[in-house]
């Protein structure tokens, strides 16, 4: 496990403010670093990710060894050793560096960077410390280096220090690092025999790439390993990015312990989404507290692992839990065709099975459409009537052993409304077993739909496995039911996700608002503002806020309340009050001058006793008809602003149901975060209430995410609860407001 490695994402707001303006333009880009920076939105950061022009890393012309060695029991020599293997096979010259020795393995050495014969495209260091070797080999115009060497941020404070160090000499030697604490990985003698798409593989972490490695026995192409370790410099965005854009790549599988920077790391699954590569990832973390000690109801209601999963969901990340699902899902999504429908069907020969199967598959959201009566009248030609062919098709047994078998799969995989078959064999039977899973190999390779296998056996050494179903590049084969449905519906859902998807990126928005000076001027930096204050914002915004009044008076609160009109709330109004209902701060329902004075004593007693200052008594015009809702913005130490909706008012922190969006996004990712919310119900209308004016409800938390994006690290947390969503039509409400200035 690594240690703390990843840096904060912040942005300079006062950068962000003057390349809004126009002010100011990005300088050139350092050597080998891509950048897309020329087009950048309202807080100054790129719309598009960089690419690093990774080829000479993967396949370079020349390396350099820097501490080779042939010594017998040394770790740098069998090091020494794999590199001059893989050099080989990459078609690389390979300059050992040593200085005290001639040459290694009969390869002549230069006794240092200096002295090299060539400028090399790769420097692999076996030294305790790649510090000082970084600016030699920036003389030298090394384009990347590989630093092996471990104690930097994986144990503690005082290595992290050793990596910023690091990291701050390869920003100014011009070359790209990977490491420090990496391994081997990246020079693995990978299968040249195997075809088809390929797996690229990306680990933190190098023994947790195995599993995905060793599909190559199983047929499955890998292409590159990128063992990124403590990313000092490149990063898993980097090689997402690379990848993406190579022809060959047909899935990209990552293995992730801690993300360096959130931003790039969205940059690059953009990239990968635009261009249809999927990303599958296991990201530890899960079980991460993320607990905060926000004022606001939004910061308490996600942690940071809820904002790490909405965020790879939001840019199509595939997030799996295990690498046994990594592997599976990955190597499906990489070769399979586009799915021509999304219908899946269960075909066994096992009532049992079929119905196990089903459920199971309808529990993991996938739709199991039940055959039309024309279909199942067809089926009924070879299957017995007294057996259920509408969706799971259960055969019996028997036809799978003669020329039936092949009719029944071709018949289901004939439906236009059948996407994909899945057929679980529980256990080997032959011959049955062996006919059945030829026949399916066989149909796979004649039609353009999803076949898969799920081989139950715990076995795994049976002809009809190893040779029939591993020899086929058409059928996706599982050894567990689980994981089949996993990679199935990560199938169907990547494909549904890019056939509409639409970089948000492209449409950031590029100049900063009228409303951004006018909500600026209301800031208050380091302070939390007053609700009356906090409205002020919103309102700069184009939130909509109630009638109200701040008065300093119960005279003045009569008048107020007047203008305002019956029924009426009161509310006390200061910088230090988080939650005013607690302290008994809010008086509702008041229908007459003499509780508005009554009121108005009340509270300023109430906040006399308590020490809380005050700026004045809000009379506010009573919204009763609505959902209560949460709208409201954090910042997340890996992603920067976060925008949350939820279910509001007394709600919110005792369910805890909301979504979480990274902006930017747009109208599409604001309904998305309507619907993953347990309780839409209530927008929609329930026991006879009107349905909620949803399209309100989107417009404020787009308003909201503007507000996040253009005010960047001035607005610390914004907390609009409750946000009263009215009746369709009628618009939404912003009750109450808390902002937290930084």
């Amino acid at each position: 496990m690594l240690g703390s490695t990843h840096g904060t994402l912040t942005t300079d707001s006062r950068r962000a403010r003057v390349i809004a303006c126009g002010e100011l333009r990005p300088g050139p880009a350092v050597h080998g670093r891509a950048t897309d920076t020329d087009d950048l939105d309202v807080s100054g950061r790129p719309l598009q990710s960089g690419v690093p022009d990774l080829d000479r890393f993967f396949r370079p012309g020349s390396v350099a060894v820097i501490g080779a060695s042939d010594a017998e029991g040394r770790p740098n020599t069998g090091i020494t050793r794999q590199l001059l293997d893989w050099a080989e096979r990459v078609g690389a010259r390979v300059h050992p560096v040593h200085p005290t020795r001639e040459s290694v393995f009969g390869t002549p050495c230069a006794a240092s960077v200096a002295d090299l014969p060539e400028q090399v495209d790769l420097a692999v260091l076996l030294v305790a410390d790649p510090l000082p070797v970084l600016e030699e080999l920036a003389e030298a115009k090394v384009k990347f280096a590989v630093a092996f060497a471990s104690g930097f941020a994986e144990t503690g404070e005082e290595g992290a220090m050793a990596q910023t160090r690091l990291a701050a000499a390869v920003r100014r030697s011009g070359l790209r690092l990977l490491g420090p604490n990496t391994n081997l990985n990246a020079f693995e003698r990978f299968r040249e025999d195997l075809t088809g798409p390929a797996i690229a593989l990306i680990t933190q972490s190098g023994h947790q790439g195995r599993p995905v490695f060793a599909l190559q026995e199983l047929g499955v192409r890998l292409s590159h390993w990128a063992p990124t370790g403590n990313e000092a410099d490149l990063e898993t965005a980097d090689f997402i990015s690379y990848f993406a854009e190579r022809p060959e790549v047909g899935a990209i599988a990552c293995y992730v312990e801690g993300l360096k920077d959130g931003r790039s790391f969205l940059l690059a699954a953009d990239r990968a989404a635009r261009r249809g590569v999927p990303v599958v990832a296991v990201k530890v973390g899960r079980t991460e507290a993320g607990a905060r000690t926000a004022a606001s109801h939004t910061g308490k209601l996600t942690g940071a692992d809820d904002v790490v999963d909405a965020a790879m969901r939001q840019f199509g990340v595939i997030r799996v839990d295990g690498l046994d699902e990594l592997q599976d899902t990955a190597a499906l999504l990489a070769r399979a065709r586009a799915p021509l429908a999304d219908g899946v069907v269960v075909y066994s020969i096992s009532g049992g099975t079929g119905a196990h199967a089903a459920d199971l598959a309808t529990g993991a959201g996938l739709r199991l459409p039940v055959l039309s009566e024309s279909r199942q009248a067809e089926l009924h030609q070879w299957i017995p009537e007294y057996l259920s062919v509408a969706n799971p098709v259960d055969n019996g047994g028997h036809p799978v052993g003669d020329e039936r078998g092949r009719k029944i799969i071709d018949s289901i995989l004939a439906d236009p409304e059948v996407g994909v078959l899945i057929c679980p064999v529980t256990g080997p039977f032959p011959p049955l077993s062996d006919r059945l899973v030829r026949d399916l190999v066989d149909a796979a390779e004649q039609t353009d739909k999803l076949v898969c296998v799920v081989w139950g056996s715990p076995v795994g050494t049976e002809p009809a496995y190893r040779e029939v179903l591993l020899g086929s590049s058409r059928v996706a084969t599982f050894r567990t039911l689980g994981n089949c449905l996993t990679a199935v519906r990560a199938y169907l859902g990547h494909h549904r996700f890019v056939s509409g998807y639409r970089s948000p990126f492209e449409e950031a928005p590029r100049t900063v608002s009228p409303s951004c000076k006018k909500a600026r001027a209301l800031l208050r930096p380091g302070e939390q503002l007053s609700e009356h204050a906090a409205k002020q914002l919103l309102r700069a915004y184009g939130i909509r806020v109630p009638r109200e009044q701040l008065v300093t008076s119960a005279a003045a609160a009569v008048r107020a309340a007047a203008q305002v009109g019956y029924p009426v709330v009161m509310k006390a109004s200061g910088a230090r009050i988080a939650h005013k209902t607690e302290l008994g701060l809010v008086k509702i329902g008041l229908t007459s001058a003499s509780q508005v004075r009554d009121a108005y004593r009340e509270l300023t007693d109430i906040a006399r006793y308590e020490g809380v200052p005050l700026d004045g008594i809000l009379v506010c015009q009573m919204v009763e008809q609505g959902v209560e809702m949460v709208v409201g913005v954090t910042r997340d130490e890996l992603f920067g602003p976060t925008v949350t909706v939820g279910l509001g008012g007394v709600l919110v922190e005792v369910l805890r149901d909301a979504a979480v969006r990274v902006p930017p996004f747009g109208e599409e990712q604001a309904r998305n975060m309507l619907t993953e919310l347990r309780g839409r119900s209530l927008l929609d209308g329930v026991r006879g209430r009107p349905p909620a004016d949803l399209d309100a409800l989107v417009e404020v938390v787009l308003r909201v995410q503007r507000m996040a994006l253009e005010l960047g690290d001035e607005l610390a947390e914004l907390d609009i609860n409750p946000l009263m969503v009215l009746p369709r039509g009628q618009g939404a409400v912003a009750l109450d407001a808390l902002v937290v200035c930084r």
